[in-house]
């Protein structure tokens, strides 16, 4: 069995006008599932799901690469402040 969504617009309370509604948009990308290129037209509210998601996946990637830049940053910050220790004891700098 085939789902078809339907063309009822609960906004106007009839069939769905098309190209006439300025809520009708074009979508154009890559599915990030199939990885096919996509062109369509819709409705934008039937868009927001799908946006949705797409927004948190983009929202846990930027989350993930700021937690790593971060880590490597307290890396840094603490190999230079060892350094910076051995290199105050070595001349014999005391603090």
């Amino acid at each position: 069995m085939e789902i078809k969504a339907g063309t009822f617009c609960p906004l106007i309370k009839d069939d769905c006008v098309g190209l006439k509604c300025s809520w009708f948009t074009q979508l154009r990308g890559v599915n990030p599932n199939t990885g096919k290129d996509v062109d369509e037209w819709g409705c934008a509210i039937t868009w927001l799901p799908m946006l949705l998601i797409e927004n948190s996946q983009q929202q846990r990637q930027t989350g993930s690469a700021v937690e790593s830049f971060r880590n490597e940053m307290v890396k840094a910050n603490e190999s230079s402040q060892q350094l910076l220790i051995e290199t105050t004891k070595a001349i014999g700098v005391e603090r």
